[in-house]
């Protein structure tokens, strides 16, 4: 890695906000770059200093919040990293706070494509040496996916810490609202345990989608008396996560609590927010919701945004001074990584 002097972020109009905030905790110098739209669509983009021989660190989450969707956030990143490698830059590192298409990461049904292999193919194409994520729809996927380092951030720690915070002494379980999460319900069990000091309790629920149809919806565990926790990686349309608390609600749980880390569509995480079952929402800006410094907590008190920007930043500290990053990976069992 070239030294702090010569590092960059960069970030496009959509993810400025962001971005600005990463460079900031990263003690990185923001570069500037010229944007243009042109009557029939087509854009120009331009850094507005050199960037021969800098390592740049490019910051765009590809959520199709606001007026821009995702294939044009997409289009537009693909653009910047080739210009800046036409540009001379010695590397460019993708910060992708949001990843599009990582949940169509295999087939499941007879001819369905890959999108997230498409996708880490698109970006390699355009020179790209390597990419950082933020709990990504699975982990194996996206590190299988791309030909390149990887790097797998994780906010479950900061989220653990602050449902303890939040919880107090209360007795808890975690609830993957399906199978296919138990996994990172797991290593959210074990953070919250380590902050608590105590043993936590497990549950999930059964859940096939097939057609946009979703089938079963079992709770397997105890919730009776206990506040139960949600955890999921991203808030879509809210439906699976509305089954999964009034599935808690009717098994006799004290309240619950949904903590996820992405929240794509503004319409989905307000239905959630809506459902009397859920008494909390915990979610972070990684979509690039505009907000002040610190967490913000919605007038009600109900939702509660942590901000990605001191993670981002930490880890682009650590890869400019060589050091390792283990200890904000998602692969790490607690006790290796306090």
């Amino acid at each position: 890695m070239k030294s702090a002097s010569s590092a960059r972020v960069v970030a496009l109009t959509e993810s400025r906000l962001l971005g600005a905030a990463v460079a900031r905790e990263a003690g990185l110098p923001l570069l500037p770059i010229e944007e243009r739209t042109f009557e029939d669509g087509e854009f120009k983009l331009r850094p507005l200093e050199s960037v021969r021989g800098r390592t740049l660190f490019v910051l765009q989450s590809l959520a199709g919040t606001g007026p821009m969707p995702v294939c044009e956030r997409l289009v537009r990143l693909l653009w910047l990293l080739h210009v800046l490698r036409d540009g001379g830059a010695a590397s460019t590192v993708a910060l992708l706070p949001y990843l599009a298409f990582a949940r169509k990461e295999r087939r499941t049904q007879l001819r369905d494509p890959v999108a997230t292999r498409y996708l880490a193919e698109q970006l390699e194409a355009s020179g790209l040496g390597g990419a950082l994520g933020l709990d990504v729809h699975n982990p194996a996927a996206f590190d299988n996916a791309f030909r390149i380092p990887t790097v797998h951030l994780t906010a479950l720690p900061m989220m653990a810490r602050h449902l303890a915070a939040r919880l107090a002494n209360a007795p808890a379980v975690v609830v993957s609202p399906d199978v296919g999460g138990i996994k990172r319900a797991q290593l959210f069990r074990e953070r919250l345990a380590a902050q608590f000091g105590r043993d936590v309790e497990l549950a999930f629920l059964t859940k096939r989608r097939a057609k946009d149809i979703v089938t079963g919806g079992s709770l397997a565990g105890d919730v009776a008396g206990r506040i139960a926790v949600v955890v999921d990686d991203l808030c879509a349309t809210g439906g699976t996560l509305i089954r999964a608390a009034l599935a808690c609600q009717q098994a006799g749980a004290k309240s619950v609590q949904v903590a996820v880390t992405h929240a794509p569509m503004r319409s989905g995480l307000e239905a959630v927010l809506a459902t009397e079952a859920v008494s909390g929402v915990l979610v972070t800006d990684s979509v690039g919701l505009e907000l002040p410094a610190g967490p913000t907590v919605t007038a009600s008190g109900k939702l509660v945004i942590l901000p990605v920007a001191t993670l981002f930043g930490e880890a682009l500290r650590r890869l400019v001074a060589g050091v390792p990053l283990a200890s904000l990976l998602v692969r790490w069992p607690p006790s290796l990584e306090e």
